[in-house]
This record gives structure tokens, C-alpha cells and sequence, in this order.
């Protein structure tokens, strides 16, 4: 039997209209998972994290130098490491900066988990001559959709990082610095290059020019959908993440 795809006029107008999350709807969405349907922050974050380490896979299968993933204290930054453990056992090279480590149980597992897979953590933030050398790809796993400015002192030296760096971007869910409804807050914001949204676009989303943008997370409830009105692309086959950039 023939294949039918569905026309690109269609696919577009199916974009266009899926609902961006204000701050607040990403929070309750998030509680309703975790109170009413009962997924364990652990088990979203390896699902999440999943989706981010296929669509990078996806979008940069020839990467031919090291990837740098940058954590931060908090369920972003749980995302990362859970994508660096995947984009390992993807064949990818990825080391891991993760300047302020929580001493939850749940974080300290999964970086117990990437040291036992040989995955190199590094203690100080890479000049920049040293990230354009020896890294094709930085992921930004720093902040998610809680974020409130100002950035702390010990994540400025990643933030001007991928601010001056001429290597990619990866960003998980929300570009760190941006603000999660209004995006950039300034000129000198990161510019990401890749952008997968979890759960659903943010509002700060529809600012992104980058050239990738994902949706991830395959995993929202048919009540939930329903119940924010989200109308989001459906998954192709056994697919945990889909491009939504409609470029």
C-alpha cells in the first residue's frame, strides 16, 4: 500500500495554530503531571532528556570534536545530564560542566551514572579558544522555564560563553537568560542555533531564529492535551521527538 503524506500548506497551518505556554501554564502543566497523573520527576526527566539527546543526534550526526554539556542545579539541567548519558550511547563524545551541583539524591544518580559510563566531567568553564577549538556543539542545560533574572555569578562565565562562542547552541526547552514569555532580554542574549521545546513551546519560543526547533517529551496525556487546548503536531511513528521549526 502507497504511503500518504499529509501537503506542507497543512502541516504549516497545524503549527500555526499549537498553543505556546505562559509561564505559569508550563508550571501547572508541569504539577499536573507530577500531582494528578503521577509521573515521577525522574521519569520525565528521562524521557525529556531522551528527546533532547535524538534530536541532536538528528540535526548533528557528523560532529567530528567533543560535545560540552552545561548543567545547572536544577530539573534543566537533570535534562542535560541525561541527554549526555544518551548522546554517549549515541556515539557521541560528550563532557559535561556542571558548576553548582545539588545535593539531591536524584542528581547525584544521574551524574553517578554518566561518571560510571566514562563520561569526563570538566571542573572549570572553557576559555573561549578552547571551546572553538575542541568542541562542534555546546548544550545549553542551564535554566528552565522558572527562571527569574538576574544570572548567578558562577553561571556567568557559561553564559558569555555561549553568548561569543562560534560554535553551535543547543538549548533544552528555554534559551538560558531569556526571559521564558518575552525571550531575549537584551542584545547580548544567547542566540541558540537549535531549540527543543518539552512538553510544549513557551511563549519565549516564538522569538527563536534559530535553525532546529524540536518538540520533545512524548509523553503528555490525551486529557491534559485537551484540557490546555495545546493542539500539538502529532508524533510520527515511534518517534520521541519531532521538528516543528516549519522552515
Amino acid at each position: 500500500m502507497l504511503k500518504t503524506f499529509k501537503p506542507l500548506a497543512v502541516i504549516v497551518r497545524r503549527l500555526s495554530t499549537m498553543k505556546y505556554l505562559n509561564q505559569e501554564e508550563a508550571i501547572n502543566v508541569d504539577l499536573e503531571l507530577f500531582n494528578e497523573y503521577k509521573f515521577s520527576v525522574d521519569q520525565l526527566m528521562e524521557l525529556a532528556g531522551l528527546s533532547c539527546a535524538t534530536a541532536i543526534a538528528k540535526c548533528y550526526p557528523n560532529l567530528d570534536k567533543k560535545i560540552l554539556v552545561a548543567c545547572g542545579p536544577g530539573n534543566n539541567g537533570g535534562d542535560g545530564l541525561v541527554a549526555a548519558r544518551h548522546l554517549s550511547l549515541f556515539n557521541f563524545q560528550p563532557e559535561i560542566y556542571y558548576p553548582k551541583r545539588t545535593d539531591k539524591e536524584l542528581y547525584k544518580n544521574l551524574t553517578t551514572q554518566c561518571e560510571k559510563m566514562g563520561i569526563a566531567f570538566v571542573n572549570d568553564c572553557p576559555s573561549l579558544e578552547n571551546a572553538n577549538k575542541n568542541y562542534s556543539l555546546i548544550v545549553d542545560a542551564l535554566f528552565g522555564f522558572s527562571f527569574k533574572p538576574p544570572v548567578r555569578e558562577s553561571f556567568v562565565p557559561i553564559i558569555n560563553l555561549m553568548r561569543e562562542t562560534s560554535v553551535p547552541v543547543a538549548s533544552i526547552d528555554i534559551p538560558s537568560g531569556w526571559n521564558v514569555e518575552s525571550g531575549p532580554t537584551d542584545e547580548n542574549c544567547i542566540k541558540p542555533d537549535f531549540l527543543i521545546s518539552l512538553t510544549a513551546p513557551k511563549l519565549c519560543a516564538q522569538k527563536f531564529t534559530g535553525k532546529f526547533h524540536f518538540l520533545g517529551g512524548r509523553f503528555v496525556p490525551a486529557a491534559l492535551h485537551e484540557k490546555y487546548a495545546l493542539d500539538l503536531p502529532k508524533y510520527p511513528g515511534v518517534e520521541n521527538c519531532i521538528d516543528i521549526s516549519g522552515k
